[in-house]
């Protein structure tokens, strides 16, 4: 059955599975610490809440049997083992149904986060991992050479990432087509990293020579994925080396570390070293039978996102069936041209005045304090962090969670502080908060050289006016 295997990949499957265990683990990791303010029981959007009010049709998930914080917090810890344990390459030393078990677990219980967790976790990295993780359940282990149907998924996944990607910045904003954006992008991007500063101070000419360079990554090289070795191979070297790029340049979450981890699957790993001789040239029929369904099962569903990437009016991150099989992607049709950062502040004085002292709280990953230097957190995801950028774009945005935010402010909620970098009050609750809207602009070198600032900021309007709690428990401005 030589036509199904294909052994020169062992060495890319392995740096496949052992990545994608990483990026598992990485996963949980951001559940576990950061749900109960999010989506937990007494948290901002509330699992039992969003599971009573749709249906599971839309949203299948084992909290629908049951919810508890300490069910969730227990299955995201769970992840957290199992990751580990295929990090360690534990399926390697099982029979093959049962290294595909325990493939399945973590994509069932990441499935099942991902359906409940609303806006926290509508991010197209979610349906990435999600339908990586569902391919990886076929993709075997050291009893069983890589099967070449699975690879050829992988791919496929790949190029609607990038391509998809590619064909949403040429349909969409101008600065696309005439090689501008990243004048703006490197500065309005929703986390900047510790280098972004830099790279926004890179000339333009070699901006312009960024956004071809993207182009030519996103719009070319994926077709080649599918061309014969070695050109395939030097294609996903060509997305790699694209992908470290990025991760230099800002925060995306798992985003780019992921794109690595998919491409290289395309790499042909005989290049380096070939298969051991254990590796066995043959596949149970049972295995061939269930890799067989799962092509067919992908075939099916990729008409939709197939159709979406000829659309003129191209979706970007969206989900086409609720176990997130099959996704579209993209990122970045549109790039703000100006940076506008929500700050919220507080103050414990009963009655304000013109001369109250307000205490700005600090966030963890997102722009507040000019001074301090933009951290480095991805592939770790602060999903507060990112939807204040969002929030700062509209209040559409933050519409059902804002207020349920600066209500747990005014409570000194413990869950919720923990999502922050500093809470100004630590002995006490505030009597008030309040958000400000701030337009941020990365300073010059002089202005950074002169006064050690990172940002310069200019108040723009008041986001939130002074808001305070009643006694009924509710918020009155």
């Amino acid at each position: 059955m030589e036509w199904f295997t294909a052994p020169e990949y062992w060495l890319s499957r392995l740096v496949f599975q052992r990545g994608l265990a990483a990026l598992y683990l990485v996963a949980f990791l951001c559940a576990a610490l950061q749900f109960r303010a999010l989506i937990g029981e007494r948290g901002m959007l509330p699992v039992p809440e969003f599971v009573r009010r749709v249906p599971f049709r839309r949203a299948p998930s084992i909290f629908r049997l049951r919810y508890s914080d300490r069910l969730f917090a227990g299955c995201a810890w769970l992840g957290v083992l199992l990751s580990c344990a295929l990090l360690a390459g534990a399926p390697d030393h099982l029979p093959l149904w049962s290294a595909m078990l325990l493939w399945a677990l973590p994509w069932v219980l990441y499935l099942s986060i991902v359906n409940v967790g609303q806006t926290w976790y509508g991010f197209g990295w979610e349906s990435l991992l999600l339908e990586t993780g569902f391919l990886a359940v076929f993709l075997g282990n050291e009893r069983v050479a890589p099967p070449v149907l699975v690879l050829w998924l992988l791919r496929w996944v790949l190029f609607r990432l990038e391509f998809g990607a590619g064909l949403i910045k040429m349909r969409g904003d101008r600065c696309w087509r005439d090689l501008s954006c990243l004048d703006y992008h490197h500065e309005t991007q929703p986390m900047p990293g510790p280098l972004s500063w830099f790279f926004h101070h890179l000339p333009r000419p070699l901006h312009r020579v960024e956004v071809a360079a993207n182009h030519v990554t996103q719009l070319v090289f994926p077709v080649l994925l599918f061309t014969p070795q070695p050109v395939a191979s030097v294609a996903a070297c060509v997305m790699i080396a694209t992908q470290l790029w990025l991760v230099l340049s800002g925060n995306f979450s798992w985003l780019n570390w992921l794109t690595v981890v998919l491409a290289v699957t395309a790499f042909d790993g005989s290049l380096i070293a070939g298969p051991p001789d254990s590796l066995p040239d043959t596949a149970p029929l049972w295995y061939v039978a269930a890799v067989s369904a799962l092509t067919a099962l992908v075939l099916v569903l990729s008409y939709r996102p197939a159709r979406n990437l000829l659309a003129r009016d191209q979706r970007m991150n969206t989900s086409f069936d609720p176990l997130h099989l099959v996704n579209a992607y993209g990122a970045f049709g549109s790039i703000s041209r100006t940076r506008h950062e929500v700050v919220v502040e507080g103050t414990d004085e009963q009655v304000l005045t013109p001369a109250t002292r307000w205490r700005e709280y600090g966030f963890k990953g997102k722009p507040g304090d000019p001074r301090r230097t933009p951290r480095q957190y991805a592939p770790y995801h602060l999903r507060l962090d990112w939807m204040m950028w969002f929030a700062a774009l509209s209040p559409a945005y933050a519409g059902r969670w804002f207020g349920p935010f600066v209500e747990r402010l005014l409570e000194n909620d413990r869950d919720t502080l923990r999502l922050l970098r500093h809470n100004p009050f630590p002995d006490a609750p505030p009597a008030h908060v309040r958000a400000r809207l701030y337009r941020y602009r990365f300073t010059t070198w002089r202005e950074l050289r002169a006064t050690g600032m990172w940002w310069h900021r200019t108040l723009v309007r008041d986001y939130l006016p002074p808001t305070r709690l009643q006694r009924s428990g509710d918020l009155a401005k």
